[in-house]
């Protein structure tokens, strides 16, 4: 009888044993099988805002009412899509983390205080991230005077801060002091400007704006939005060598994000006015995808 039972224990001992080796081996198995379930390419439309206006007057190319911006949100949520940023689309190309099959993209460029009152309350409401791009030397100057304007104030580093805590906000470069069209447009090369000194001027001010922000909000940005889409033939290589690891056009195109570092640099934007609607600009967007897919 003692023979059976000592027998009987080291019968289940086996049979743990194995069940506990089948468990382990079958565990790396499912998370390869996993991750080759994770899309190898995401197409990513980038919607591009500047200024929130109630004022019709004052609406233009760039300027749009905070109403059609909240019929922007609900027609993205009603229809399935999830609203990402810049350090999504890292984590999915560095890592293992997934992006979702039906992303979008919305940035706001120059950091104009309107974002703040208008579009920010909306983008909490509905459940959606966006991306602001301030000029660095104007939210420092309006940080100083806190000149409070809808129609033309510029967020100060509190209005920043307070975004950045609700985890909807991302933060990224858009130069210190190079977002005017002279002397030079952007941060263009000027012609006969020696690559050289143009290297070293340009640096200088993103610099700048990366150790302003870093101070201020506790993260230097890792993208950079060109001013007005201007760059020239070795800006991208100057942006790189800075350690940006993404950038952002002006360029109406659709993007392909997939596991090349290099599908995050030079994305394209689509300029957001109110001459259509969100669903007619998705679906122009949609059709340039796919031509660009069959071509």
């Amino acid at each position: 009888m003692c023979i059976f039972t000592k027998v009987k224990k080291y019968f289940l001992f086996i049979v743990l044993l194995m069940f506990i080796i089948a468990i382990l081996a079958v565990m790396p198995g499912a998370k390869n099988k996993n991750e080759k379930n994770q899309p190898e390419k995401v197409y990513l439309p980038v919607i591009m805002y500047h200024s929130l206006l109630k004022d019709k007057n004052l609406q233009n190319n760039y300027t749009i009412s905070p109403g059609l911006f909240e019929d922007d949100l609900k027609h993205i949520t009603q229809n399935g899509y999830t609203t990402v940023t810049v350090n999504d689309l890292i984590n999915f190309v560095y890592s293992d983390k997934a992006l979702p099959d039906k992303c979008i993209m919305l940035t706001f460029d120059d950091g104009y205080y309107n974002n703040y009152y208008y579009a920010y309350p909306l983008l909490k409401e509905y459940n959606c991230k966006a991306i602001i791009s301030p000029i660095a030397s104007v939210t420092e100057k309006f940080t100083q005077t806190r000149d409070i304007s809808v129609t033309y104030g510029h967020l100060s580093v509190d209005d920043i801060k307070d975004m950045l805590k609700s985890g909807c906000i991302e933060i990224q470069n858009h130069s210190y002091d190079m977002h005017s069209l002279s002397p030079r447009r952007g941060i263009e090369q000027k012609r006969a400007e020696n690559d050289e000194v143009y290297k070293n001027i340009i640096t200088d001010d993103i610099n700048k704006a990366q150790s302003y922000l870093k101070t201020q909000t506790g993260a230097a940005p890792n993208c950079f939005v060109y001013p007005f889409g201007a760059k020239s033939n070795n800006t991208l290589d100057i942006i790189k060598e800075l350690g940006f690891v993404c950038t952002m056009t002006c360029t109406e195109k659709p993007n392909v994000i997939t596991k090349d570092p290099n599908s995050l640099f030079e994305l394209g934007r689509y300029r957001r006015d109110s001459k259509e609607t969100m669903a007619q600009l998705l679906n122009r967007i949609k059709a340039e995808t796919e031509k660009n897919v069959k071509n």
